[in-house]
């Protein structure tokens, strides 16, 4: 922990020295995809790859990864459903950006709301998501509504690529998520000319937004997370510290972590330790990727995903692993592991603000962190546990988040 404290103070310091840059510099720029060219030979390898027939694999359903039936499923609706095209247009339906900062190149959103007091709020995706996970929410929070005190609240709405994952460039070795805070604050308050900005964040960018709530407080103003940057605790665990799981839906979410640890915590030693090993593999393997990314989005999500107010299809996983294959960033994405061996911790310190945190809990998310315990680390003013959705609750359970977000209106000042 002290290592981390560390980098969060150099950080603080290298914020400084980057106040004076004026935002010229960074060679903001409109972004538009186009990945069209590169469709056809990723359909061309997904109908050559050969699946495994069934005697050659145990079938003993999804205890062992994902399933057969399952893959091939996806595989057909790859190859004679989904359409990139009409993906492709729907994306570029937002406004996308690159930005230059630290010599990298960052593609973000940028949803305004028109409104003169929209509050600019960064959402910040893990691995194996992208920006991808929020755009069912993103253009309802421009929108301007109430929260449930009364005042009317709408946001700007910023989506950026972590480096090395879709349209942002790979960064250079040693990179961690308190670099990625620092140019995050950055495109905030330089390139983009915000004074103060709320965060979310999730799964890795939930290290992001909590280093930019600790260390750059003067600017993140509030804070909202759906996963923590520290390993959850067991009930036994919980219990050791005088906390107890009072509701059938706590306790069932307890276990589900528990659960998870067990059986579902592989991805996580290989990606940290052998990323190279596991990237060279299924670099120019679509099929591979989808088997990899595929089971993950379908084992960390309610399993009643696909019915609402979920809105994670089967075309949403396949929209989702394409990205990762036309975009060339499997391998590139999965540094983020290697290169944050810290980026998890296990002590549950108070963050160095008195900005408000809001905390949104989903049943069949990966780890679960009660009440009393998510109040340990921030200025906790707001927590609600949903029974609906998973681990990417932007498309999980997409009217949830909006709502729980809609929250920081009520205390952002």
């Amino acid at each position: 922990m002290a290592q981390v404290l560390l980098a969060i103070l150099i950080a603080s310091l290298l914020a400084v020295a980057h106040s004076s840059i004026p935002s010229a510099c960074f060679n903001l720029q409109p972004f538009y995809i186009e990945l069209s060219s590169k469709v056809p030979p990723m359909l061309q390898k997904i109908q050559e790859t050969r699946v495994p027939n069934k005697g050659e694999y145990l079938d003993v359903g999804r205890t062992a990864g994902i399933d057969l039936q399952t893959l091939e499923q996806l595989r057909n609706q790859w190859l004679h459903e989904f359409n990139w095209e009409t993906e492709q247009a729907y994306l570029n339906m937002f406004k996308h950006f690159t930005a230059e900062i630290e010599g990298l190149t960052i593609h973000f959103i940028h949803e305004k709301s028109g409104y003169p007091d929209a509050i600019p709020l960064i959402l910040n995706h893990g691995w194996p998501g992208s920006f991808l996970e929020f755009l069912p929410i993103a253009k309802n929070l421009t929108e301007r509504t109430n929260a449930s005190n009364g005042r009317a609240v709408s946001y700007d709405v910023i989506i950026p690529s972590i480096p090395g994952f879709g349209f942002s460039s790979m960064p250079p070795a040693n990179w961690t998520t308190v670099d990625t805070a620092r140019i995050y604050s950055i495109l905030m308050t330089k390139v983009l000319g915000y004074d103060t900005f709320a965060v979310h964040g999730t799964d890795w960018g939930s290290s992001i937004s909590y280093i930019l709530y600790d260390a750059y407080n003067a600017t993140a103003r509030a804070a909202h997370f759906s996963f923590l940057p520290l390993f959850a605790l067991t009930p036994s665990q919980l219990l050791d510290i005088n906390i107890t799981l009072d509701t059938d839906l706590e306790r069932f979410e307890g276990e589900r972590y528990v659960e998870w640890s067990n059986t579902g915590e592989g991805f996580f030693a290989e990606q940290s330790t052998k990323p190279n090993t596991l990237g060279f593999a299924l670099q120019d393997h679509p099929m591979g990727q989808l088997a990899w990314i595929g089971e993950k989005l379908i084992d960390w999500s309610d399993p009643r995903a696909g019915t609402a107010p979920s809105v994670l299809t089967t075309n949403e996983i396949l929209r989702s692993v394409s990205l990762y294959y036309l975009t060339g960033t499997f391998t590139s994405s999965l540094y983020i592991y290697h290169q944050n061996p810290h980026g998890f911790g296990t002590e549950y310190i108070k963050a160095r603000t008195d900005a408000p945190m809001l905390f949104s809990a989903f049943k069949y998310n990966v780890a679960f962190w009660p009440q009393k315990l998510v109040a340990k680390v921030g200025n906790l003013v707001y927590y609600r546990n949903h029974d609906f959705g998973g681990h990417f609750s932007g498309v999980d359970n997409p009217p949830a988040l909006l709502q729980d977000l809609r929250e920081i209106g009520a205390y952002f000042k």
